[in-house]
C-alpha cells in the first residue's frame, strides 16, 4: 500500500475512489458503440469519449449539433476524476505513482522517467497531457507529487482538455457525414455485438467449467 502504518479515512476514501474510477470505466466501456451515434452528447458528458467528441464535430458541420454544445459537454467526462489522481500523488507522493503503477516490470523506469518530466517541462507536461505517451493519471499524480496547488491544476488541466476536445471536434467537422454515417453504422450493430459478446463470455465459462470437471 502507498501509505506507512495504518491507513487513515482519506488513504481508505483515495483507494475506493481509485478503485471506482476503474469499475466506472469498465461499465461504461459497452455503452460507447451504442451511444456514439445515436446520442454521442450524452457519451461526452459521462465518459469524455473520443469518437463522441468526432462524431459531435461531424453533427456540427451538418447542422445536427451545436460547436458550443460539442465542446461544453466534453469538458466534465474528461476531467471527472483528475483530482483524485492529483490527490493520490499528494497525499502518498512516489509510493502513490508506485502503487498506481503495480507490478509493471518497468515501473521504476516509469516513474524516474514522470519525475524527469515534471523536472523539465513542469506545468507544461498537463498542457499536453493528451499529446504524449505517459497515462494521464500518472501525470496528474505527479502534478500533486510535486506540491502543485489544486487551482493550479484544474485550470492547466482544463486548458489541455479543451485542447484535446478541440482537436478531436476539428477532426470531426472535417470529415462532416461520413463521420455521421460511421456512427450511425456503429450504433446499429452495437447490440447485436454486445449480445454476441455476453454469449461468447457464457459460452467461454461453460467451456472452462466442464474442461476443470473432466
Amino acid at each position: 500500500m502507498p501509505w506507512e502504518g495504518n491507513a487513515e479515512r482519506v488513504d481508505i476514501f483515495l483507494i475506493s475512489a481509485i478503485a471506482a474510477v476503474g469499475i466506472y470505466s469498465l461499465a461504461l466501456l459497452p455503452l460507447t458503440p451504442s451511444l456514439v451515434g445515436t446520442h454521442p452528447v450524452i457519451l461526452e458528458l459521462v465518459r469524455g469519449s473520443t469518437s463522441a467528441i468526432v462524431t459531435m464535430g461531424a453533427e456540427s458541420r451538418i447542422g445536427q449539433a451545436s460547436l458550443v454544445v460539442t465542446v461544453l459537454a466534453a469538458i466534465p467526462g474528461l476531467m471527472l476524476f483528475d483530482w483524485v489522481y492529483w490527490w493520490a500523488g499528494r497525499r502518498w507522493g512516489r509510493a502513490g505513482l508506485d502503487f498506481m503503477l503495480g507490478n509493471h516490470p518497468k515501473a521504476a523506469k516509469r516513474v524516474a522517467q514522470i519525475e524527469r518530466v515534471f523536472e523539465r517541462y513542469g506545468w507544461v507536461a498537463l498542457l499536453v497531457v493528451y499529446f504524449q505517451p505517459i497515462p494521464n493519471p500518472l501525470i496528474y499524480a505527479a502534478a500533486g507529487w510535486t506540491r502543485m496547488r489544486l487551482s493550479t491544476f484544474l485550470i492547466l488541466d482544463l486548458i489541455g482538455s479543451l485542447a484535446w476536445i478541440a482537436l478531436l471536434t476539428a477532426l470531426g467537422y472535417a470529415i462532416g457525414q461520413r463521420a455521421v454515417d460511421v456512427a450511425h453504422s456503429v450504433s446499429h450493430y452495437a447490440l447485436w455485438a454486445t449480445i454476441g459478446l455476453v454469449v461468447l463470455v457464457f459460452a467461454q465459462q461453460i467451456w472452462r467449467q466442464r474442461r476443470a470437471g473432466a
